[in-house]
């Protein structure tokens, strides 16, 4: 299967947050963020594992209670049910993949 980011309609999730779906199979799910300067993921927690690559940009993750600076060509991994949470700091761009899938995304069935 071949994804052109392009051709991909995003999802506003209106806190200043563009989702794009890139795919979901059996065991994983592919997601594109283009977050503004200061958007906030807010503490959050789910049942899949977590892989994130900053593209563009850097995020302030805070895991546990510990925060972290990401910057361009860093990546990080949230184990299963670790409370998060997430802040751009400029335009931030970045890619998520969760396993398993992530069906759970109001947004994705739209």
């Amino acid at each position: 299967m071949f994804i052109f980011q392009d051709k991909i309609p995003g999802k506003d999730l209106k806190n200043g947050i563009i989702a794009k779906l890139l795919g979901s199979g059996e065991r994983m799910t592919v997601l594109h963020w283009n977050m503004d300067d200061k958007s906030t993921v807010p503490v959050h927690s789910h049942p899949q594992e977590q892989f994130g690559y900053i593209i563009q940009g850097q995020l302030d993750l805070m895991l546990n209670d510990d925060t972290t600076s990401l910057k361009v060509g860093d990546c990080y991994f949230i184990p299963s049910n670790e409370p998060h949470m997430f802040t751009a700091v400029g335009a931030t761009e970045a890619i998520d993949v969760f396993s398993p899938t992530r069906g759970d995304l109001p947004w994705m069935k739209d």
